[in-house]
């Protein structure tokens, strides 16, 4: 891979570089031309070094790897469909070997001659599930109405939405961004100070939350505003740069619009295959048998599981939380893999079936990458829900020192996954490898690894609750104008804000996707001394530099 032959042969399918990529000493934003030339200069033999010193031109040429890719990390794929088949096996099992006496379990009696529990025939009780006729009143049957047609015309309309603000951010992100800043205040302060007003008028809500409760909540989200207020102020002078990375990477989103029907069907994906999964669930609570419980000598007949219940609850709700994080990580592979094809080719070509080869490889020669880097991200969040559990169990000073070990920890490994699955995405390389490459790219380069996400996430956060708010209170007020609803109307607003944000939610989840690809792309570029997009380097150019990513060595002039 980093042979002379087939640097050589890498080079005539790039764009002409006028100066070695592997050298540190020559510019690393420099455009190159066709006819730009420059005179080479001789060659000396370099001088005899440590092998154990740190070469820069050791490292290999990094590009989208187009080619075959071999399978990396195969044990957590066979760790992984261990797992699932073992929940597959045993919840086929738990079907077949249900105790139908389960719902049951209130007509045995225990028998003092058999010395068991046995079933009374004469006693009847209805079944467990009964919908009771008085459930649905009138006026409880028009809100769900309301509340069906309304969650279903907002899901309509979510996805021209979400075209309509991919249009925004590629065009108009400046005039977005700063237009929408105000409103990160105003509306939480407004709702705050409404509702405070409003419970305190209504004499069924003042009743329901005394005076005390109501301030307490007013000065909570005044308190969360003012924290907004100082994260906006404190990275004032970042926002000008995050709003030109915003405006390139929603570019690059529009030009792969197919992942708008890709990653959706995948999500549909994961929750099909949760469907009989959660049925193994319910069935294995079946498994079990009816026993006659003694207790201050009297008996009575209660239900006991068997005793591998709870272990199938936690192998099945593991491999639930292993699951879902690796399609997490799976979709940001398809992403990146699909947006570093279009950051790699030429401005006058689109890459063909970039998406269906991205699939092919995240599901296929990288699928084990995948599933480790799925793994890693569900133990951190296992453990972390584990410390936080445990936090009033445990005495207080020995609770804050495990929770900051933890805490480390965690952190470490967060940043150890950072940026890996796009480069994997991008070399075909295994997870470790591509950990330690990662890491070396962005330190030659002095490139920070953190800088991206503060920045950026926030802004796009702020911006879709500004629209799905904007979106709550038209149809709030859309509620009141045309049906009865009267008070109601805020519940179903507040079920279609809902609904709305984490419809943006996920296309801000695909929005910062493309921006890691975009960072990881242009530091390959700055790395082999190319342009491939003037556009992002326009742009990145201007990305701070990470003092504590300078290297050790010496560079030479």
């Amino acid at each position: 891979m980093g042979s002379t032959e087939e640097e050589t042969s890498s080079t005539t399918t790039k764009p002409i570089s006028p100066y070695d990529a592997a050298s540190p000493t020559e510019p690393l934003l420099f455009k190159p031309t066709a006819t730009s030339t420059y005179p080479s200069p001789p060659i000396e033999e370099p001088p005899q070094t440590d092998p154990s010193e740190s070469d820069p031109t050791q490292f290999i040429q990094i590009t989208f790897n187009y080619g075959p890719r071999p399978f990396k990390d195969l044990p957590f794929l066979f760790l992984f469909l261990a797992s699932v088949l073992c929940t597959f096996a045993f919840g086929i099992f738990s079907i077949f070997h249900r105790n139908d006496n389960y719902s049951s379990v209130s007509t045995f009696t225990y028998d003092s001659n058999s010395t068991s529990c046995v079933q009374d025939t004469s006693f009847s009780s209805n079944p467990i599930w009964v919908f009771q006729s008085s459930f649905f009143s009138v006026s409880s049957s028009s809100l769900w109405t309301y509340v069906a047609w309304t969650l279903v015309i907002t899901l309509v309309l979510s996805v021209p939405i979400c075209f309509f603000l991919l249009l925004l951010l590629k065009h108009y992100t400046k005039q977005i961004v700063y237009g929408l800043l105000p409103f990160f205040v105003i509306f939480p302060v407004f709702f705050d100070v409404y509702w405070f007003v409003a419970c305190t008028l209504s004499s069924s809500c003042s009743d329901a939350f005394p005076l005390v409760y109501r301030i307490l909540v007013l000065v909570f989200v005044l308190l969360v505003v003012g924290v907004i207020v100082w994260v906006i102020v404190a990275n004032w002078h970042r926002i000008e740069l995050t709003v030109r990375i915003i405006a390139v990477s929603s570019d690059a989103l529009s030009r792969n619009l197919g992942l708008f029907l890709v990653i959706p069907l995948l999500t549909v994906g994961l929750v099909v295959y949760y469907a009989p999964i959660v049925v193994f669930l319910v069935f294995s609570r079946f498994n079990g048998k009816i026993v006659a419980k003694e207790s201050n000598g009297e008996y009575t007949c209660v239900w006991k599981q068997d005793s591998w219940v709870p272990a199938y609850f936690t192998l099945a709700i593991l491999t639930m939380l292993w699951s879902l994080t690796t399609m997490v990580e799976a979709q940001a592979f398809v992403i990146s893999g699909t947006i570093a094809q279009w950051y790699f080719s030429k401005d006058d070509e689109k890459p063909r079936r970039s998406i269906r080869r991205s699939l092919r490889n995240a599901f296929g020669p990288s699928s084990g990458t995948v599933c480790l880097s799925g793994l890693l991200i569900c133990v951190v969040r296992v453990v972390r829900a584990a410390v936080d559990s445990a936090r009033e169990d445990v005495p207080g000073i020995v609770n804050l020192v495990l929770r900051c070990c933890v805490d480390a920890l965690m952190s470490a490994i967060d940043f150890l996954n950072k940026f890996t699955i796009n480069f994997v995405a991008i070399t075909g390389e295994a997870y470790c490898t591509s950990a330690r490459m990662t890491y070396e790219l962005l330190r030659r380069n002095l490139l920070s690894a953190v800088f991206v996400e503060t920045i950026s996430t926030r802004l796009l956060a702020g911006v879709i609750f500004v629209f799905s708010a904007v979106y709550a209170i038209v149809v709030c007020a859309i509620l009141k104008g045309v049906s009865d609803l009267r008070d109601n109307a805020y519940i179903v607003a507040v079920l279609t804000w809902v609904l709305l944000i984490v419809v943006l939610a996920f296309f801000v989840h695909v929005l910062d996707n493309v921006i890691d690809t975009v960072y990881i792309c242009y530091a390959i570029d700055r790395d082999r001394g190319e342009v491939y997009k003037q556009e992002v380097h326009d742009v990145c150019v201007h990305l701070p530099i990470s003092r504590s990513s300078f290297p050790s060595r010496t560079l030479g002039v």
